[in-house]
């Protein structure tokens, strides 16, 4: 993976917790703070292993949270296949048996993958890693418009299911109740992962019990009637192979079973969400696999039989499975009351709460995708950073945004959502199994043969299903997401182009390591906390941070008789994999302040360093040099900040003002703090 920009910046440093209590351990001492504690929570400890332990979810947990995303497709997928077949509703029982041999398919596959990428990040991480980094930004910036498409598709699947049994005069209430549904899933998600699953778990229970009833009830009732069905579906199709032949009755299935397609999204969202599964992580999320697998296959494919088993048809201002409901329960009125109708409005009440739950995989998955691709630098970094409750937290605000300037674009019509969507989906799903060919094609190892069949088939699968997916949505508004998912590829490249041009150009601070003297012999210098102190933010051992050495020295000459090296460790997404990976950031986070001591040392330097673990660096930051402060009272603090030798808009987006921030604080408290320019020549602007 390509390195990030070096900024010289408490935010692009690694530490280890001090002595002292955790910031994270300290009250909201504002009025704002206590409202954020109120509704996200009270911050969370990264260097407590029960943190980890904590925020993680079972398979159970997992399957509510990441299986709800393929469950509560059964509420569009199918009926948008059943409408595409029109007359020919007869071919519903192969569509059925399509529809669970494709989820079967896809789901060994990906079980395959979790096995071979046991840290998550699913398409974008196989594409990348077996095909090239220019194949895996495309496989990632397909995933990231998906799930925009997945929020936006579920929560207006949603109002439908609520508005087929509301009376039309509420209408105008539907899209301000999509967005506030998409809002409050924010809020939940900018509290954390685990509680947002949580509290929509009830709602996942109440959909497999309803929807348990449907099917086993609708296919139990009509058995009976299987021999009458049998011969309608003969007839049927006999009667087509007569008016249109096979060669048109098979583009009829093909259309039906594309226009499903989004029956399968969902399916990757497991292997992309390693990272919040309880250990061992992959066992979790193979299990969670064939939890999501079974319901979707059962529930998909009963729904289509029921659709044919009770003649069920499209009628206005109402989903399929509103009809469906209506004509399995909707006549029961055992005493006259009116139980059936009640089971009716449930189930749909279910389906649409389960849908807005579905929506959930696209706020958990995509934000993470989106922080695999930041620590690449194929987006600005800062998508990267965790908040103080261990959340991706600018990756599910602009998902949120994203998905509801979607729905405003729509105005929440779910034949056009539908018809924008599932088709990104496949990108990932081909270019993943294509990858998986390419790793089996290259290893000799045993399961050769069978991973070749599995990811061969699946591959074949998925390339079929992506190209009569763009043949058919293609002319009806589905080159909007080629489109979107171009410019968004487009946006990729030009940051990470940006980002190389900055670290090729602060390189040639690392010319000063070749020149640096010896290790000089006899005591060292000792640490006086009396006399001047500089206090250097610094980031990893490199060219950087000499230089702000160096630049101290010669603009103070003689003056600072101590040098105090800290460094703030920013834990982001990609040390949030367990505790080991955080203890390995506060090693190498020692040894590469250890490594500025020494340098100071071979300078007859008297130096020292402090560091600390945190989420966000400013605050950690104030906190550490208050602390510094305290002991070295003639301290002055030093950090260092990019300038751009031409200035444009787009600068502060990809790289933060920390320095300006910290400055700020500091000087507040009282204490001196000074900003060292780090120049960046013009080509890297």
């Amino acid at each position: 993976m390509a390195p990030r920009s070096p900024d010289l910046q408490p935010d692009r440093a690694d530490a280890a917790p001090p002595e002292e209590p955790s910031p994270q351990a300290a009250g909201p001492a504002t009025l704002g703070g206590r409202l954020r504690r109120l509704f996200f929570g009270a911050p969370r400890d990264v260097r407590d292993p029960r943190t980890h332990h904590g925020i993680s979810l079972i398979a159970l947990l997992a399957w509510v949270g990441l299986g709800a995303d393929g469950l509560s497709s059964s509420a569009y997928g199918p009926d948008e296949a059943f409408r595409a077949l029109g007359h020919n509703s007869y071919l519903a029982i192969v569509l059925a048996l399509a529809t669970g041999l494709t989820v079967l398919v896809i789901s060994v596959a990906y079980g395959q993958i979790i096995k071979r990428f046991p840290f998550g990040g699913g398409g974008y991480v196989v594409a990348t890693e077996l095909l090239g980094p220019r194949v895996g930004v495309v496989s990632g910036a397909a995933l990231l418009v998906d799930y925009v498409l997945t929020i936006s598709v579920s929560v207006a699947s949603s109002g439908d299911a609520i508005w087929s049994f509301l009376s039309p005069g509420s209408g105008p209430w539907k899209l301000p109740a999509e967005a506030a549904a998409i809002a409050l899933l924010v809020v939940l998600n900018l509290r954390g992962v685990k509680e947002s699953v949580s509290i929509l778990a009830p709602i996942f229970g109440l959909f497999l019990v309803t929807h348990v009833v449907l099917i086993v009830g609708g296919v139990g009732s009509h058995v009976a009637d299987v021999p009458r069905v049998a011969g309608e579906v003969s007839q049927g199709l006999r009667a087509g192979l007569a008016e249109v032949g096979a060669a048109g009755l098979f583009a009829v299935f093909l259309r039906a079973y594309s226009m499903g397609a989004g029956t399968y999204t969902g399916i990757e969202a497991v292997s992309n969400g390693i990272q919040i599964m309880r250990e061992p992580k992959v066992a979790t999320a193979r299990q969670t696999m064939t939890y999501m697998a079974a319901s979707l296959a059962v529930t998909a494919g009963g729904i289509l039989v029921c659709y044919l088993l009770f003649s069920a048809a499209p009628e206005p201002g109402k989903t399929m499975n509103a009809v469906l409901l209506e004509r399995f329960a909707g006549g029961f009125r055992p005493g006259g009351v009116a139980i059936g109708q009640g089971f009716v409005v449930v189930t749909l009440l279910a389906e649409a709460a389960l849908l807005v739950v579905a929506a959930q995989a696209g706020f958990i998955d995509g934000p993470r995708v989106m922080a695999n691709m930041a620590t690449d630098s194929w987006l600005p970094h800062r998508f990267a950073q965790l908040s103080d409750r261990l959340t991706t937290q600018n990756g599910v605000l602009l998902m949120g945004a994203a998905s509801l300037a979607t729905l405003y674009y729509t105005r929440g019509d779910i034949t056009r959502l539908v018809t924008m969507y599932a088709i990104n989906v496949f990108v990932t799903f081909s270019l993943s199994q294509l990858a998986m060919l390419r790793y089996w094609g290259r290893t000799r190892s045993a399961g050769r043969r069978r991973g070749l069949a599995i990811h061969g088939l699946a591959f074949a699968l998925c390339a079929a299903i992506l190209a009569g997916t763009i043949y058919e949505k293609g002319e009806q508004g589905g080159w909007i997401t080629v489109a979107v998912t171009g410019l968004v590829i487009g946006l990729c490249f030009v940051v990470r182009r940006h980002y190389r041009a900055v670290q090729a150009s602060l390189k040639r601070l690392d010319a000063i390591l070749e020149v640096l003297p010896p290790v000089p012999g006899g005591p060292r210098p000792v640490v006086d906390r009396r006399a001047p102190t500089a206090v250097l933010l610094v980031g990893g051992y490199g060219g950087l941070g000499v230089h702000a050495l160096l630049t101290v020295q010669r603009t103070f000459p003689g003056y600072f008789r101590n040098f105090v090296f800290v460094s703030v460790g920013v834990v982001d997404s990609a040390a949030m994999k367990g505790i080991e990976e955080v203890d390995r950031v506060r090693a190498r986070t020692q040894a590469d302040l250890e490594r500025y001591v020494e340098l100071a040392h071979r300078l007859k330097l008297a130096a020292d360093y402090r560091m600390d673990l945190g989420t966000e660096a400013v605050e950690v930051g104030e906190r550490l040099c208050a602390a510094i402060a305290q002991d070295f009272p003639r301290a002055v603090f030093f950090a260092g900040k990019l300038v751009f030798q031409k200035e444009r808009w787009f600068q502060r987006l990809l790289h933060n003002e920390t320095a300006y921030q910290l400055q700020r604080r500091l000087q507040f408290r009282g204490l001196s703090a000074m900003v060292m320019p780090v120049r960046v020549l013009a080509e890297a602007a």
